[in-house]
């Protein structure tokens, strides 16, 4: 996952995926997923060029999983837990356990979006329509809604931790997230995937790009073409919250970044991906969604003959996760996840 030492090329138009740049600068067209792999490891390397170096293994220390309290609710069990990350962090979370399970379940990582609550609200403690950690769960999905930095109860400076950024941070977390859950007896190890809304929805695609274990994912109101973000100016994604060195290192200016939306889109296939981008959502303007659409569907189409499983919806509303829109996504979850 480690950049490595050598830079990796910088693609200007990162709407064209099917193409390699090879050592010296110039194209090579990319026909066959065989081909693939290089400029998945191009769209990772200049990824961590942004947000620093995806820590090597040797970080994990066992997730010694203590549980604080528990709730019987209806259909699942909600439990207070925290799990070891790295050394000296703890990630608060919930877990939600459907009753009377006959098998292992499909699971998922549920993200919550910019609110004080945290992980309250995705287990079903803040809006109704943000509920999907607890929805998910009486559908039958184990389900794992984590705090991120600085949210919830977890008061935490990523940076103080040898971080560049709290993105990257984050992604740690969410992937040792993944690993709690295939540790579970309840859980199908090879059946997880990840939801978000907002906040969440850029943390469900950053960590699926970086964790081939998260083999479906729900990304809600969450990302757009960094041009069509605010007009380029990105200095939204700058702040210590996320990714400091689109500041620092690259001036805040589009046609100056490493990555784009377009190349994670690509970067995830032929995984299942579902899209919810509102017409009226003003943090994420819905023509540079339909960019990244667009951009990615030839790797989906051409490359690995998976155009089913990048779909994207486009709802009349605001920045909104509404209940047609969360219906139509966990029925795309239990077809990829639950079969």
């Amino acid at each position: 996952m480690r950049t490595g030492q050598e830079k990796p090329p910088f693609y200007a138009d990162k709407k064209r995926l099917l193409v390699l740049l090879d050592g010296e600068g110039k194209e090579q067209p990319i026909v066959a997923a065989a081909d693939w792999p290089r400029r998945r490891a191009h769209i990772l390397a200049n990824l961590q060029l942004v947000m620093g170096a995806m820590p090597s293994d040797d970080r994990k220390v066992p997730l010694d999983l203590q549980v604080y309290d528990e709730v019987k609710l209806q259909k699942y069990t909600r439990k207070t837990i925290s799990y070891a990350t790295e050394p000296g962090d703890r990630v608060p979370a919930f877990l939600l356990i459907p009753h009377e399970l006959k098998k292992p379940a499909a699971a998922m990582l549920c993200l919550h979006q910019t609110t004080a609550l945290g992980k309250q609200e995705p287990a079903g403690m803040g809006l109704k329509n943000l509920a999907y950690a607890a929805e998910l769960a009486e559908r039958g999905f184990v389900t794992l809604a984590p705090d991120y930095p600085g949210f919830g109860d977890y008061k935490i400076d990523a940076y103080e931790k040898g971080y560049v950024s709290t993105t990257m941070k984050g992604i740690w977390n969410h992937r040792r997230g993944v690993d709690l859950l295939r540790s579970l007896p309840d859980v199908a190890p090879e059946r997880i995937g990840a939801i978000g809304h907002s906040l969440g929805g850029h943390n469900s695609l950053f960590a699926a790009v970086f964790e081939p274990r998260i083999r479906a994912l729900v990304t809600s109101c969450g990302f757009n073409a960094f041009p069509k973000y605010f007009g380029g100016n990105l200095a939204g994604w700058s702040h210590k919250g996320y990714m400091p060195r689109i500041a620092s290192e690259y001036g805040k200016d589009p046609k100056r970044m490493p990555f784009d939306f377009t190349e994670i889109l690509g970067a995830i296939a032929p995984r299942r991906v579902f899209i919810n981008a509102p017409l009226r959502d003003a943090n994420f303007e819905v023509s540079g969604v339909r960019d990244c659409v667009a951009a990615a569907r030839p790797v989906y189409d051409k490359l690995f003959r998976a155009d089913d499983r990048l779909v994207a919806v486009y709802p009349d509303v605001g920045h909104e996760f509404p209940p047609q829109i969360r219906a139509a996504a966990y029925d795309f979850l239990d077809r990829w996840l639950r079969g």
